[in-house]
C-alpha cells in the first residue's frame, strides 16, 4: 500500500510539474516565434545549355548542375576559358530553361537521327554547324520566328520529358535543407509578336510532384489566363504548390500591364483575381534593363532613368511609342492597380518586388566587378561592349552589349533556407529586389510606431507586433492617424555605402487620378531629408574602376510618418535604397583589357534595392 502510494505521489508531482512547465513562460524570448530573422538572396531566372537560345548562342556545356554548383560558391570554367567564381555562395537558385524546345539544342549538336528527319529540325543544325554567327540566326529564328508567333515546328514530347526529368531529378540532388534551396522551375516564354509576357515558374515542390506534369508552353497557349489555369490544375492534380512570375514588361511594347487581356477584352474581376492569385511577384530588374521606373513616367524622380531599356519590344522588331510606358513599369503598375481595384474590387498588380538575372550562361553572377553577362557570347572580353545582344534590322532598335545590366538578385525574409519556407514568403510577398548588391533592408507600416522603435534592439519584433512587413496590407485608419513606416537598410558587407534611403507612395485621388511622389527619408554624411537633397558626391576612379567608402553612411534607419496621407484614398509604400556612386561593369571592363568603350556607355552607377509594398486601402 505504501509503494502504491509513493508511486501515486510521484505520478501526480511529474504531471503538475508538466502543467506547470506548460504554463511557464520561456525565458527565451525566441521561444516559439514565427517571425522570420534571416534574410536570403538568390536568383530565380537563370538558364542553361538546355535552353535554345542559350544554346544556340554558345552554352555548349554547362547544365543545371553546373549551375547550382556555381551558385553554391564552386569555382566553374566558363566558354571563354576563364574560371568563374561568385564572391560568396547564394542561398538559393531557381534554374528557369524555356518551356519551348527544351532540350533540343543538345540534340542538335549531336546531329540527333531522329532530330535530322525534321526539316526544321536540319535547318537549325545546319546552321549551328556552320558557325557562330549562323547558330544566332538560328536562335533568332527559334525567338522570332517560331515562340514569337506561336508555331511549333519541331514537336516531340519525349524531348521534353527526359530533359524535365533531368531538371527536377538535379534541383532535388542539390537541395540541401538549412543550407542551399534549389527550386524546381522552368520559363513560359510567349511573347506574341515579339512583345514580351515571360512568366518564371517556381514548384514548391519536389520531383516526385512536379514530374507528374511537363512545362505548360507558349505552344500549349500564348495567353497567361490559360497557364493560371494550368497552375491551378497542377494543384489539383498533385496537392502541390506554384507560383508565376512575370518579368521585362519594359520589352512588352505595352503588354505587361496592359488594361486589355491578350483577347483585347477588359479586365474582369475574374482576370483580377487569377492574376492576384497566381502571380504574388513581379522581376522588375534583371540583365534586360532596370523596370522599377521611367524619366517619362516620373520626370519629378532623379533616379527613375537607371539601366534603361526602351528602344522597342523583346526580339527587336517593333519600336517603343510613349503612350507604352504606363503599362511596361512596375511603379506604374502598382498606381494601375488602384484603379483596377477601385473598379473591380481586386487588384490584379498587387504583386510584391524581386530581382533575378535572366543570365543565359547557367552563371547567377550580378556583381558589376564580376559581371559574366546575360549569352555566353557575352562573357568577358575586350569586344563584348561593342556588339549587338538583340541586334535588329531596323535602324535604332539594336541594343547593344555595353547596355546589358549587371543585375539583379531576389532577396527573402524567411525563418529558414528551405523550399517550404522560402516559397511561402514569395506568396505572402516578403522580398525585395536588389540590383545585385547584398544589401539588408526592412520595412514596416502600421499606426503606432514612434522614433524610438528604429534603435531598439529588437526593432523588428516590434515591426510585426505593431505593424504589418514588406508585402502587407494596412486598411480602414484609425481616426486621425497616418500611416508611420519603420525603414532600417544596411550595406552589403562587401559593397559600397549607402547614399539615401526614399519611400515611394502612390495613391488613386479623389478625382480618380493616379498619383506618386518619392521621399527622402533617410540621408547620409549628415544631410537632412528636404525638398531637394543635395548629391552624395562621388569617390569613383573610372580608369581604375576603384571608389571609396569614405562618403555615404554603413546603416540609415527612420520612422517616418505619411504627411499627406487622406485616409480616404488607396495608396501603396515601398522603400528604394540607393548606394553610393561606383564603377560599372563597363569600367572594370576598361580597365581589364585596356579597351576603349562605345561612345555613351555610362562608367559609374549607383546601385539599389527595391521592397515589396505596403498597400493601404480604405
Amino acid at each position: 500500500m505504501k509503494k502504491l502510494l509513493v508511486t501515486t505521489a510521484a505520478l501526480l508531482a511529474i504531471n503538475v510539474g508538466a502543467a506547470v512547465a506548460q504554463e511557464t513562460k520561456s525565458y527565451s524570448p525566441y521561444a516559439g516565434s514565427e517571425q522570420p530573422r534571416n534574410v536570403y538572396f538568390g536568383d530565380t531566372h537563370l538558364h542553361t545549355t538546355y535552353s535554345p537560345d542559350a544554346g544556340l548562342t554558345g552554352n555548349v556545356k554547362l547544365t543545371p548542375a553546373d549551375a547550382y554548383k556555381f551558385a553554391r560558391g564552386e569555382e566553374v570554367e566558363a566558354h571563354n576559358g576563364m574560371i568563374a567564381k561568385l564572391n560568396r555562395p547564394l542561398d538559393f537558385l531557381v534554374v528557369t530553361d524555356h518551356a519551348e524546345y527544351m532540350g533540343i539544342v543538345p540534340l542538335i549538336r549531336e546531329s540527333d537521327p531522329q532530330l535530322m528527319k525534321n526539316e526544321w529540325g536540319k535547318r537549325w543544325h545546319d546552321m549551328y554547324k556552320a558557325g557562330p554567327e549562323t547558330a544566332l540566326e538560328a536562335a533568332l529564328e527559334i525567338v522570332s520566328g517560331s515562340i514569337a508567333k506561336g508555331e511549333i515546328r519541331i514537336e516531340d514530347d519525349k524531348i521534353t520529358r527526359s530533359v524535365w526529368d533531368i531538371m527536377t531529378s538535379s534541383a532535388d540532388t542539390y537541395n540541401d535543407p538549412g543550407k542551399f534551396t534549389a527550386f524546381i522551375g522552368y520559363e513560359w516564354t510567349t511573347m506574341p509578336d515579339g512583345d514580351n509576357l515571360h512568366r518564371v515558374v517556381i514548384f514548391r515542390d519536389g520531383a516526385d510532384k512536379a514530374g507528374q506534369v511537363v512545362p505548360f508552353s507558349a505552344f500549349d497557349s500564348e495567353d497567361p489566363e490559360d497557364l493560371w489555369t494550368f497552375l491551378d490544375g497542377y494543384e489539383k492534380k498533385t496537392g502541390g504548390e506554384i507560383l508565376a512570375i512575370a518579368h521585362n514588361g519594359n520589352v512588352s511594347n505595352g503588354l505587361m500591364f496592359s488594361d486589355k487581356t491578350v483577347e483585347g477584352k477588359p479586365l474582369s474581376q475574374a482576370y483580377a483575381k487569377m492574376r492576384s492569385r497566381w502571380e504574388p511577384l513581379y522581376e522588375v530588374t534583371q540583365m534586360k534593363g532596370d523596370g522599377e521606373a521611367h524619366p517619362y513616367l516620373s520626370p519629378d524622380d532623379e533616379f527613375a532613368d537607371y539601366e534603361t531599356w526602351d528602344k522597342g519590344n523583346l526580339d527587336g522588331t517593333s519600336a517603343k511609342k510613349k503612350s507604352m510606358l504606363k503599362y511596361e513599369y512596375g511603379r506604374s503598375a502598382l498606381k494601375l492597380g488602384l484603379k483596377h481595384e477601385a473598379n473591380l474590387g481586386v487588384n490584379p498588380f498587387k504583386f510584391g518586388l524581386i530581382g533575378s538575372t535572366d543570365a543565359h550562361t547557367s552563371l547567377a553572377a550580378s556583381e558589376e566587378d564580376n559581371q559574366w553577362g546575360k549569352l555566353t557570347s557575352k562573357e568577358p572580353s575586350d569586344h563584348r561592349a561593342e556588339t549587338p545582344i538583340i541586334p535588329s534590322k531596323t535602324p535604332g532598335l539594336t541594343t547593344w552589349g555595353f547596355e546589358q545590366a549587371a543585375s539583379g538578385y531576389a532577396a527573402i525574409w524567411a525563418k529558414e533556407n528551405t523550399r517550404e519556407a522560402l516559397f511561402e514568403a514569395m506568396q505572402r510577398r516578403e522580398t525585395y529586389a536588389t540590383t545585385g548588391p547584398r544589401m539588408t533592408v526592412r520595412f514596416f507600416g502600421g499606426w503606432d510606431y514612434v522614433s524610438a522603435d528604429v534603435n531598439r534592439p529588437n526593432f523588428a519584433d516590434i515591426g510585426y507586433a505593431k505593424g504589418v512587413p514588406m508585402g502587407g496590407d494596412l486598411s480602414t485608419a484609425p481616426k486621425g492617424k497616418a500611416p508611420s513606416f519603420i525603414v532600417q537598410a544596411a550595406k552589403d558587407p562587401d559593397g559600397a555605402n549607402l547614399d539615401r534611403v526614399q519611400i515611394v507612395k502612390g495613391w488613386l485621388d479623389n478625382t480618380g487620378t493616379t498619383q506618386e511622389k518619392v521621399y527622402d527619408v533617410a540621408l547620409a554624411d549628415g544631410r537632412s531629408p528636404g525638398a531637394k537633397a543635395a548629391t552624395i558626391g562621388s569617390t569613383v576612379d573610372v580608369e581604375n574602376a576603384t571608389y571609396t567608402n569614405t562618403i555615404g553612411d554603413v546603416e540609415l534607419a527612420t520612422v517616418w510618418s505619411d504627411p499627406e496621407f487622406d485616409a480616404a484614398q488607396r495608396a501603396f509604400y515601398y522603400v528604394r535604397v540607393i548606394e553610393i556612386p561606383t564603377p560599372r561593369w563597363t569600367a572594370y571592363d576598361k580597365k581589364f583589357f585596356s579597351n576603349e568603350m562605345p561612345e555613351g556607355t555610362e562608367m559609374v552607377t549607383q546601385e539599389r534595392a527595391y521592397t515589396s509594398p505596403i498597400w493601404y486601402t480604405p
